[in-house]
């Protein structure tokens, strides 16, 4: 008995010891366990105390009236799956007739309590079955990626989502995108997350730095073109531009409309062309737009309407010519100047990190989700690199991209520099990057975003 007693005690304090340390490790020793034999143990209960629950069916009424039964008792919504993850529990349920999932979603804060798990979100999976992912920690506090993920062509995992989810960026399905955030929020991480991400990928990098090259530069091996300054940026976009014309132009002369045809070949985007004639998808990096938006001068002037009218035009027509475009910034309001407005309503994705106003946070989510601008401004200081990310339907998640230290960034475009392809009208903006350097060990990185 007593060694039994002392075995007891010492998996107790291993258990408090793992889930204070190591909550992941705490999670998929115990936690996982403990947490399904609650839920299901609860969920009738919980459900009913929710108001998750629907009256018996009128027949079923009438059946224990004539067979003087016992009153059947209200239904929950009916448990099809339930799916351990490593971060937390995922529930399938059918809906009884007269539920609604947006029943389920009012009550996530609610089922969090009753079931003790640390977040709780649902989502539509079709007509009639929600599916509510159930967290058993912060997995935003110790950002961890899982060891696999999916990744093809375009689409790229670059960060964690509350739910314990990848959260991906997709050029196909959002091909434009607008990234805020303020000094030392970790935007910065994002974007390098970002570049590492692409560089093992078939697709040109190109970007603009206007803080002299700081960011962006020292990943100058695996970019294609890349502009420090203003004017630079102006030469550059304008060559992006005519490489648009050029793109639809061989998608007109291969389109191949004949009446022999059938309607899936026929090419409008550079994905429907063969993949010998395919040209190189260009994916448009803009750290601080604000520098390329503000004047003094005429000329300067000049200049800033010739840039925005650039970046619209790419917006508007550049998805199908396979050039994607990602916006950057601290700031981004009507301020900047005429055209802005016009940008943003292209720019389909939206991420925000920590942001000083409440202005940029509209500017973000005011159009597309309202209910996202209080969570964008909530962001505390001390958690760098947490965000909110958006897009055109409506829906948005917290997110955290994991630490990425410039170093390792760095490593990740010189193993991958021979994927850089060579397009002649970027050529002139070919950064100098000399002779391949030596790939240095980073130092091991902390798991929390800096």
């Amino acid at each position: 008995m007593t060694a039994f007693t002392v075995a007891l005690v010492l998996v107790v304090a291993a258990a408090g010891l793992l889930r204070w340390r190591r909550p992941a490790w705490y999670w998929l020793a115990f936690g996982v366990t403990l947490a399904a034999l609650r839920v299901l143990v609860r969920y009738r209960s919980v459900m009913d105390a929710c108001g998750l629950t629907v009256p018996p069916a009128r027949w079923r009424l009438a059946l224990a009236r004539t067979t003087n039964r016992p009153i059947p008792e209200p239904r929950p919504p009916r448990i099809r799956r339930l799916r351990p993850t490593r971060t937390g529990l995922v529930l399938r349920l059918k809906l009884r007739p007269g539920q609604d999932v947006f029943d389920i979603a009012a009550a996530s804060d609610r089922l969090r309590h009753s079931f003790s798990m640390f977040g709780v979100t649902s989502r539509e999976v079709r007509s009639g079955v929600v599916e509510v992912r159930m967290t058993g920690y912060d997995v935003l506090k110790r950002v961890q990626m899982p060891a696999e993920t999916e990744t093809w062509s375009m689409r790229v995992p670059v960060a964690l989502r509350e739910d314990g989810s990848v959260h991906y960026r997709d050029y196909r399905a959002i091909p434009h995108a607008l990234t805020l955030g303020a000094t030392e929020s970790g935007k910065s991480v994002y974007q390098r997350n970002l570049v590492a991400a692409l560089a093992p990928l078939d697709v040109a990098l190109v970007g603009i730095d206007c803080k002299q090259g700081v960011e962006l530069f020292p990943l100058a091996r695996r970019f294609s073109a890349l502009a420090d300054s203003p004017d630079t940026a102006a030469e550059l976009l304008d060559a992006l531009v005519a490489r648009m014309a050029d793109v639809y132009r061989l998608i007109r002369t291969q389109q191949r409309i004949t009446v022999d045809v059938p309607d899936a070949e026929i090419a409008a985007d550079i994905w429907d062309l063969p993949d010998e004639l395919r040209p190189t998808p260009v994916v448009v990096l803009v750290d601080e737009v604000a520098e390329l938006a503000l004047y003094a001068t005429k000329e300067e002037e000049r200049r800033r309407d010739r840039i925005i009218t650039a970046l619209v035009r790419l917006a508007q027509l550049g998805r199908a010519a396979g050039i994607y475009l990602e916006i950057c910034g601290q700031r981004f309001g009507s301020e900047l100047g005429k055209g802005i407005t016009m940008l943003r309503a292209q720019l389909t994705g939206r991420t925000a990190h920590r942001l000083n106003d409440e202005t940029s946070a509209n500017m973000a989510f005011g159009d597309i989700a309202p209910d996202a601008v209080l969570a964008a401004i909530q962001i505390p200081a001390e958690l760098r690199g947490l965000a909110i990310a958006g897009d055109s339907s409506g829906g948005w998640h917290r997110i955290r991209a994991p630490h990425t230290s410039l170093r390792q960034a760095v490593n990740l475009c010189n193993r991958y520099a021979d994927r850089t392809p060579d397009l002649p009208e970027l050529a002139p903006f070919r950064p100098a990057t000399g002779t391949a350097t030596e790939l240095v060990p980073s130092a091991k990185a902390s798991p929390a975003t800096a």
